[in-house]
């Protein structure tokens, strides 16, 4: 692997990265605040909150808004273009006695998939968690349970799996997602060893990134358990994500642990973000939003989270743009660069979402 380099340094308690729009986007637990660092390293707060932010986690929804879990407080909230955090939904009822929220993953459908610790961290007496559903109708309900400490999540491009780090449970855990965005058939996706598996981010060849507190490193395993990569740290990683132009910078959060409290208040500021260049590019959700303003295979505007260009299965995992004036082939991996596409892949030849007029 490539030397590891450092992008950003005194954070309070970094975690929750996300690429979206050209930027690094993260939650600063310690500080209480969300911020976005170019590639330069030149950070910006984008909104700081009064509420407790042990947790703190975010995504975005298909259509734009930020949702960001209020953990403590048992609520999902959106963040208008002013800035603004508005209620979206309550996930009160949905956790015994009050325990937090932790991460968030949304897919391609617009369902958000939640997760609860199932005790207070740190100090509280260990009790499985669960992972919530909030669909787009605005329904909620739990989907799954049982789960050692559920800490990072990620869904498969197709939105058929979601997988989940079972941090006290020394594994990856997948689910299928039925067509009501249900969760069922668990099984192990990856056995982590004496690893206590945090934040997670998968790649187009089906790999997964995780980071790891306790060992400070971040791993890239495949299905079954297979170490493909490791890259060592000199402090504990807790959360990495693909991203950059084309997807394949990872980035890693680091810190040095001393436990939540102390890290929380002793204004050391030990949190960096480190990247260093991965095998291969980003797939799957959390996904990055692009900036580009045309697609490199149609040179129609970029439609963001809209996705409303259509693709034509060609051959084996080629598709072409049914936009396009060349008609040109290309892979998935290179259409997200510009089109985030948060539909189902498309399975036969048909058009999907076109929203555009066919250049035949």
């Amino acid at each position: 692997m490539p030397k590891v380099q450092t992008l950003l340094t005194g954070l309070a308690f970094g975690e929750s990265p996300r690429w979206h729009e050209g930027r690094l986007w993260f939650a600063d637990w310690g500080a209480q605040e969300i911020s976005a660092v170019n590639l330069e390293g030149k950070s910006e707060v984008i909104v700081k909150v009064s509420f407790p932010s042990f947790p703190m986690c975010f995504d975005w929804l298909p259509d734009g808004p930020l949702l960001l879990v209020s953990s403590r407080n048992g609520l999902l909230l959106r963040m208008e273009s002013g800035g603004e955090l508005l209620t979206h939904a309550d996930l009160s009822r949905l956790s015994e006695n009050g325990h937090p929220w932790n991460e968030i993953v949304i897919d391609g459908r617009g369902n958000a998939y939640i997760n609860n610790q199932g005790f207070d961290f740190p100090g509280g007496q260990f009790a499985p968690g669960t992972i919530a559903l909030l669909t787009p109708d605005g329904a909620t309900s739990l989907v799954a349970d049982g789960i050692a400490f559920p800490n990072g999540m990620a869904v498969t491009p197709d939105n058929s799996t979601l997988i989940v780090a079972e941090s006290y449970g020394n594994k990856l855990t997948a689910f299928a997602i039925e067509a009501s965005g249900s969760l069922a058939h668990r099984r192990v996706w990856a056995d982590t060893g004496k690893d206590h598996p945090d934040g997670i981010c998968l790649d187009v060849e089906g790999a997964i990134w995780y980071a790891e507190v306790g060992s400070k490193r971040c791993v890239r395993v495949r299905e079954g358990g297979e170490v493909l990569h490791t890259i060592e740290l000199d402090r504990g990683c807790f959360a990495c994500m693909l991203g950059g132009a084309d997807r394949k910078t990872l980035f890693m959060v680091a810190t040095e642990w001393k436990g939540a409290e102390e890290n929380m208040t002793d204004g050391l500021r030990t949190g960096q973000i480190l990247t260093v260049r991965a095998p291969a590019p980003h797939a799957g959700w959390p996904q990055p939003r692009c900036s580009a303003d045309r697609c490199p295979c149609c040179e129609l505007p970029s439609m963001r989270w809209s996705a409303r260009i259509a693709h034509e299965k060609t051959s084996g995992s080629q598709f072409r743009c049914a936009s396009s004036r060349e008609r040109s082939s290309f892979s998935i991996a290179q259409c997200h660069r510009v089109h985030v596409t948060n539909v189902q892949i498309p399975r036969t030849t048909d058009r999907v979402l076109s929203g555009l007029p066919s250049k035949r």
